[in-house]
């Protein structure tokens, strides 16, 4: 399964887009301007991006610089055939390929197709699997739900995301910064304390004795990560 995000101010472009990329293996993101992409790429493990140039609070250069800072997703830029400096621009600051608009269908397939060829084959990303467990605990990101030991476990969109995320990466430590950056998309401004409440929820649901977690380990004085291979 590839997550790609479709990124255009103009909502009949993006249905559109989505009509022409219709593929099983395919889930598709929506973001309208740039500083949605931001967000769904700092939350979402995504393949690959395309991008209009020309959108309103944050363009889709600028988006893609900020992009290129942390990730070297491939990036097809959405382009009208007026903004070729644009394209120009674009492919040297980090665009993988551009689309011209209007769009043709089955160029737009066939270019999707060939930038996650490349990306998956030079290891630049891989593929998330949809049931993620670690010991008893099993998630399953497509039915957006979590069970211990065969029985659900009620958690909140922000614990979900948490403990996916660390599921993601067993063994993995991620300090109380970078879980916040990652889940709230925002400057980790007391980010300590939030985390810390988070962790402890999802403890007392997940762990028989909370204080001598079994999946949910802090590594004092880096952070957290959920124990790696754990076998009950």
């Amino acid at each position: 399964m590839y997550n790609i995000l479709i990124c255009d101010d103009e909502k009949d472009i993006v249905n559109a887009l989505k009509i022409y990329l219709y593929d099983a293996s395919y889930t598709i993101f929506e973001a309208y301007d740039g500083r949605e992409a931001l967000q769904i790429i700092g939350q979402e493990d995504i393949h690959l991006v395309l991008l209009d140039i020309m959108m309103p609070q944050l363009d889709g250069i600028s988006a893609m610089v900020k992009i290129r800072e942390t990730s070297n997703v491939p990036i097809i830029l959405l382009t009208a055939k007026s903004e070729d400096s644009d394209k120009i621009l674009g492919l040297n600051v980090g665009a993988d390929d551009y689309i011209t608009k209007p769009f043709n269908p089955i160029e737009v397939a066939a270019r999707v197709k060939s930038q996650l060829r490349r990306y998956m084959q030079l290891g630049g990303g891989k593929v998330r699997p949809e049931i993620l467990k670690v010991g008893g605990v099993e998630l399953d990101d497509k039915e957006k739900e979590v069970t211990l030991d065969g029985e659900p476990v009620a958690l909140t969109p922000t614990e979900y995301d948490i403990l996916r995320l660390l599921m993601q990466n067993p063994g993995q430590v991620f300090s109380p910064r970078e879980i916040y950056q990652k889940i709230w998309n925002d400057l980790p401004y007391g980010s300590e304390n939030t985390v810390a409440v988070h962790i402890r929820h999802i403890r007392e649901k997940l762990e028989i004795n909370p204080a001598e977690p079994r999946y949910l380990k802090v590594v004092w004085g880096q952070g957290y990560k959920m124990e790696k291979g754990r076998r009950e």
